[in-house]
C-alpha cells in the first residue's frame, strides 16, 4: 500500500472514529440537555415500562395500540405495568430512593395527578422539568391553558406532560329517569323518593373521593378555603357539612349504604344490570363509549349539575431515578400527537377528551377529531361549568375522615 494512501486512510478512520465518538457521547448526554434527534436516538431499543391503571379493558386496550406504534417507529418497547393504585407504584420509589437507587428504577413513566404528583414532587421523586423538551407540548398552548400548568392547585413546573381531561359527569337511563336531580340539593331528594337507586364507590377510591369533594365545594361555606392547604383551617368545621349531607344520604343508597360498589367499572355495571338508575363517572365520554361497547342501554343520557362539577387534567409523569429516561420523554410527547389524541377520544376506542389545542392543528388534523356528538354524550357547552380541584391535602383529609365514620360498614 502506498504510503500517501496509507496515511490518508488513516486520517479517514481516525476522523470517522472521532466523529462516531462525539455522536456516541451526544447521545449520552441527560435527555434534559440533549437535542430532541439524540433523544430520539437513545430512546432506540429501550424498554419503558410504565405504570398505570389496568383496570379498564378499553384503556388497555389503547396502551396497547400506543405500545405497537413505538415499536414500529422508534424500535422502543412499551410494558403497560398495570396497577389498581398508584400510591403503591410511589412506595416502590420511595424504597428505591432510600436504597440509593439513583440510575436504575423499575419505572419509567407514571400515570399520576393530584395528592400522588404532590407526595412526589414533596420527596423529589421526579425527573425534569422535562414537558417543554418535548415537540407536542406545545399544541397544547400551555400559556393560554394554564390547566395544563397545574395540577390541583400544584404548578407542575414540567414535572409533568398532560395526556387526558376529566369532569364528573352524572348519567341515567331516561326510560326510568324523565328528570335527573340536577343539584346536590335535588339528588338527596331524589335518593329519598328513589331508595337503593343511587350509590358512589368506596372510599378512597378516586371516584369516590372524587364525589366527597363535588359534595364538599357544594356545601361548604366558603370554597375558597379548599385552594388552600387543609392544615391551614379548621378541618373539621370546614367538612362538617359534607357529613352532614352523607349522613342524611346514606341510609337511602344502594344497600343502604352499608356496602359500596369498588369503582367506577363495578358503579357502570350495576347500572348496566338495572340495580341503579343514576350513576356518574369522571370521563364525559365514558357513558356513550359504555352504550356504543353494549354495557349501557341506547337509552342513556348524561349530563353536568347546574353549576358546574369537578374538573381536571390528567398527566403522565417521569420517576427522578428512572432507567429509560429518553424512552419514557419519547412515549409521552407521541402521547400528545394529534394521531393519539384523535384515537383516545374516539368512544369507539376510549372517549377521553383530547388535552390539544385545535387551533394548532392543521385542518386535516382537526378534521380527525370532529364527528356527531352521540345522543348519550353531555352538550359540549355543559362542560364548560368546570369547578377547579381543591388542594390535594384535602383528599386525604377526606379520605381519613370518611374512614373513621363509614369505613367499618
Amino acid at each position: 500500500m502506498p504510503r500517501r494512501f496509507a496515511l490518508a486512510l488513516a486520517l479517514a478512520l481516525a476522523l470517522a472514529g472521532a466523529s462516531l465518538a462525539t455522536s456516541l457521547a451526544a447521545d449520552d448526554t441527560s435527555p434534559l440537555d440533549a437535542s430532541w434527534s439524540a433523544i430520539e436516538r437513545q430512546a432506540r431499543g429501550q424498554t419503558v415500562y410504565w405504570s398505570a391503571w389496568g383496570g379498564d379493558p378499553a384503556i388497555n386496550r389503547y396502551i396497547g395500540w400506543v405500545a405497537g406504534r413505538m415499536d414500529e417507529r422508534h424500535d422502543l418497547e412499551v410494558v403497560h405495568v398495570k396497577v389498581d393504585d398508584i400510591a403503591t407504584t410511589i412506595s416502590r420509589i420511595v424504597a428505591e430512593q432510600a436504597a440509593g437507587n439513583d440510575a436504575a428504577g423499575t419505572v419509567d413513566l407514571m400515570w399520576i395527578n393530584g395528592e400522588n404528583f404532590a407526595a412526589m414532587k414533596e420527596r423529589d421523586l421526579l425527573f425534569g422539568p422535562f414537558a417543554r423538551r418535548l415537540p407536542n407540548f406545545a399544541l397544547t398552548s400551555p400559556d393560554d391553558n394554564p390547566e395544563m400548568l397545574t395540577d390541583f392547585t400544584l404548578p407542575t413546573e414540567g414535572y409533568e406532560s398532560p395526556w387526558g381531561k376529566a369532569q364528573l359527569t352524572f348519567y341515567h337511563d331516561a326510560e326510568r329517569v324523565a328528570e335527573p336531580p340536577r343539584s346536590l340539593s335535588a339528588l338527596l331528594s331524589w335518593v329519598r323518593e328513589h331508595p337503593g337507586r343511587f350509590t358512589y364507590p368506596l372510599v378512597p377510591n378516586f371516584l369516590g373521593s372524587t364525589f366527597l369533594k363535588q359534595v364538599l365545594l357544594s356545601q361548604v361555606e366558603d370554597p375558597s378555603v379548599l385552594a388552600e392547604p387543609a392544615s391551614r383551617h379548621d378541618v373539621e368545621a370546614v367538612t362538617a357539612p359534607l357529613w352532614d349531607y352523607l349522613d342524611a344520604l346514606h341510609p337511602h343508597l344502594w344497600r343502604q349504604g352499608r356496602h359500596f360498589p369498588s369503582g367506577g367499572p363495578e358503579l357502570k355495571r350495576l347500572m348496566g344490570d338495572g340495580e341503579l338508575s343514576l350513576a356518574f363517572a369522571f370521563n364525559p365520554a365514558e357513558p356513550a363509549a359504555a352504550v356504543t361497547a353494549h354495557q349501557l342501554p341506547p337509552s342513556t343520557r348524561s349530563y353536568v349539575l347546574q353549576g358546574g362539577t369537578l374538573g381536571n387534567v390528567h398527566f403522565v409523569a417521569i420517576p427522578f431515578n428512572a432507567r429509560h429516561k429518553a424512552g419514557a420523554m419519547v412515549l409521552a410527547n407521541f402521547l400528545l400527537s394529534p394521531e393519539a389524541q384523535a384515537r383516545k377520544q374516539d368512544i369507539d376506542v376510549w372517549g377521553d377528551p383530547s388535552v390539544l389545542d385545535m387551533r394548532r392543528l392543521d385542518a386535516d388534523e382537526r378534521q380527525a377529531f370532529e364527528g356527531e356528538r352521540h345522543p348519550a354524550s353531555p352538550p359540549p357547552e355543559a362542560l364548560q361549568r368546570t369547578l377547579p380541584e381543591p388542594h390535594p391535602s384535602w383528599v386525604e383529609a377526606l379520605e381519613a375522615q370518611w374512614q373513621a365514620r363509614y369505613g367499618n360498614g
